[in-house]
């Protein structure tokens, strides 16, 4: 094969050179980001030399050339093309960053609260049914400590969730973690006025509501003595929101930012990039000092005087034109007010509409509190068509509590765990969301308090019927667009690899199917070689754990088998042993994932973890190099699992048989307790 010829002809299908972004290569497929999809010829890349198949995933351009190949036509396409090189990690952060800025945006927000979804899901819950349960008995349960007690446990990540932020964000940014949870503690700091008593207090006091620290009018207002006495703590008390002037004429607000979501993650992104300038300018004897001290002052003081105040003010144009939208007639109103609600939640600035809710409700009714409503509904009924649809245990088990939640009025885990990654379940909700806000608004119903969405608005509804019918409206439309919109990611790698089994010599079938899955998976990669022997095999497990069903691992892609017969373990051990006999055929430069020909020719891919190929290789110990033989009970590799489930990743191992096609049979056993070089996969010719 000419090598060279294969990546001119690449090079020219896909529009030529200056329409690559990056390459670089797997075990099996050249990867590729293009800067304009539209100019790539799929026919003509997949008629050059050697290519066995194309596929678009994961944001770029991957083309089958197989083991031994690709290497090769990788090279000279980088020194024909000029593309720079990198690793799959650097493709994939290519392709990440070539999305458009909403894109990288929800991207950005989803990295960021994937990881403290659990935490609340376990508040959202909690509170959805002690604070449903004290209103439906009237609030006599204020006073029951059981219910003080788990109360407490039930907000507790919502009152701080500003320093759960801060600490992911700070994580997703490259900053240091400890000073982006103290940035959420600033801005959480019992020093400041709650932000969820604002809009009372400026609902009580009007424009007199904000009075400056120390001086003689707040004095005066306060009934002080002299202007000494009006300190912070005593216009909190007095229920007036405090001010500090900064240079005799900025008057900085005292508040914290409650509920808010957006002004964290600026804060914490900018803290980031001073901390990164910082360790960059400042010499190594003073670095530990000064970095720290000067980016959480600087970072602080940003945020206090222009982050805040910006969205502060962002806040009032958009409470503005929410009055201005529940004016419109005819349902229009609602329908507006319903599909634009969701996107307040993710800003992290929906909080200010209890300053709207609260004057709705002084003047007897409040309109607005059920189409609320109807948006939370809508975004559990979209997470019930994902959980449906999704061949994800891993999803499953995300969706399922996170609908749930939303049927209680706490949409967060909903929002940032499920919907918004997947964006086509998020938009389903928005739809929803307008169809419950419209039929709302048209039929006049209100609430005689606000504050209590999902089920429990039944207690505060002033038409039970008509309730009735907008949550049924928002959750059927919801429902039925997410699960005409949302693609399961198991089910379209199923169906390119269906498409790549019908137009693939057979010999190369199980080199496709991998790479179908590595699309999906972060570069699990395989020996690509076919046995040809006739013998039967019997593989042991390589290290002690449970045996669970393939089907509730948490990977969608390694849960549909698409790479071959797979047996999974939870493990108990840290250590890894050889399977079989024969020799190493592959080792990931991180660590993560062996590949193993025995010398009865069956190959098997041990991939330990989930996605912990992120890791970059800091949990493993490698004991073997490509190309040694090993005996079965061998120590091929030293695995630090306390690492990789602190990372939040699953420890999940997988033993993958990667040219099942080559046996009629095949068993797997699973659902025990297996120790190293225990029985785990028969193969029979």
């Amino acid at each position: 094969m000419d090598h060279k010829h294969a990546a001119e002809q690449v090079i020219a299908a896909v529009g030529g050179k200056d329409n690559i972004v990056s390459a670089a290569h797997c075990a099996t497929r050249l990867r590729l980001v293009i800067a304009d999809d539209s100019k790539v010829d799929k026919a003509a890349v997949e008629d050059a030399e050697g290519a066995k198949g194309a596929f678009q995933a994961a944001g770029q351009l991957q083309i089958i050339f197989g083991t031994g190949t690709v290497n090769k036509v990788y090279d000279e396409f980088v020194k024909l093309s000029g593309a720079p090189a990198g690793s799959t990690a650097d493709a994939k952060a290519a392709a990440a960053a070539k999305g458009n800025i909403i894109q990288r945006a929800t991207k950005t927000l989803g990295d960021v609260f994937v990881p403290i979804i659990p935490a609340i899901v376990a508040s959202g819950l909690l509170m959805g049914l002690t604070e449903g349960l004290n209103n439906a008995m009237g609030g006599v349960l204020d006073l029951n400590p059981w219910y003080t007690l788990i109360h407490t446990f039930a907000n507790a990540s919502f009152v701080f969730l500003q320093i759960l932020i801060g600490f992911s964000a700070a994580r997703v940014f490259g900053g240091n973690e400890f000073l982006g949870g103290v940035i959420g503690m600033i801005m959480n700091h019992t020093g400041l006025m709650n932000a969820w008593s604002i809009p009372g207090a400026i609902e009580k006091f009007g424009n007199a509501a904000y009075q400056v620290v120390g001086s003689d009018a707040a004095a005066q207002v306060l009934n002080l003595g002299s202007a000494a006495e009006a300190t912070a703590g005593a216009i909190m008390g007095a229920g007036y929101i405090p001010q500090v002037q900064l240079f005799g004429f900025y008057n900085v607000t005292l508040q914290g930012y409650q509920g808010h979501v957006i002004p964290v993650v600026v804060a914490v992104f900018i803290m980031c990039m001073i901390e990164k300038w910082l360790h960059k300018h400042v010499p190594d004897m003073l670095d530990l000092f000064v970095t720290p001290l000067v980016t959480v002052l600087v970072t602080g003081l940003l945020t206090m005087t222009v982050i805040g105040p910006v969205f502060a003010a962002f806040e009032e144009l958009v409470l503005h034109f929410f009055q201005f939208l529940l004016a419109i007639p005819f349902g229009l109103g609602g329908a507006l007010a319903g599909a634009i609600y969701p996107l307040t939640v993710v800003l992290g600035v929906h909080h200010m509409f209890n300053a709207l809710e609260a004057s709705m409700v002084a003047a007897g009714a409040d309109a607005f509190n059920p189409i609320i409503s109807a948006a939370n509904i809508a975004q559990g009924a979209a997470c019930f068509a994902v959980f449906l649809k999704t061949r994800s245990a891993k999803k499953k088990g995300l969706a399922l509590p996170s609908g749930i939640s939303s049927l209680l009025g706490i949409t967060e885990p909903a929002i940032y765990g499920v919907n918004l990654p997947a964006m086509k379940p998020f938009v389903a909700a928005i739809c929803g969301a307008a169809a419950g806000g419209a039929v709302s608004s048209f039929l006049g119903l209100t609430s005689i308090s606000y504050g209590i969405t999902g089920f429990f608005g039944y207690l505060i509804t002033n038409n039970a019927l008509h309730y009735t019918i907008v949550f049924a409206v928002a959750f059927a439309v919801a429902f039925l667009i997410a699960t005409m919109l949302y693609r399961d990611p198991v089910e379209e790698g199923a169906k390119a690899a269906a498409q790549i089994e019908m137009t693939t010599p057979a010999e190369e079938k199980a080199a496709a199917a991998q790479t179908v899955t590595e699309a999906l998976v972060a570069d699990a990669s395989a020996p690509a070689v076919l046995s040809t022997a006739a013998a039967s095999e019997a593989v042991s497990s390589p290290m002690a754990g449970d045996g669970i069903p393939v089907a509730d691992v948490a990977d969608p892609v390694f849960a549909c088998e698409a790479m071959g017969r797979t047996a999974a373990i939870e493990p108990t051990g840290s250590k890894v042993y050889a399977p079989v006999t024969g020799t190493i055929t592959m080792l990931a430069e991180t660590g993560h994932a062996i590949g193993l020909l025995s010398d009865n020719g069956t190959e098997v891919l041990i991939h330990i973890g989930i996605d912990t190929v992120n890791l970059k290789g800091a949990p493993f110990t490698a004991h073997v190099k490509t190309g040694d033989r090993v005996s079965k009970g061998d120590l091929i590799m030293d695995v630090d699992f306390d690492q990789v489930r602190t990372a939040g990743l699953p420890a999940t191992t997988l033993i993958i048989i990667t040219n099942s096609d080559d046996y009629s049979a095949i068993e797997v056993a699973a659902g025990t307790h297996v120790a190293p070089g225990d029985l785990l996969i028969t193969l029979d010719k």
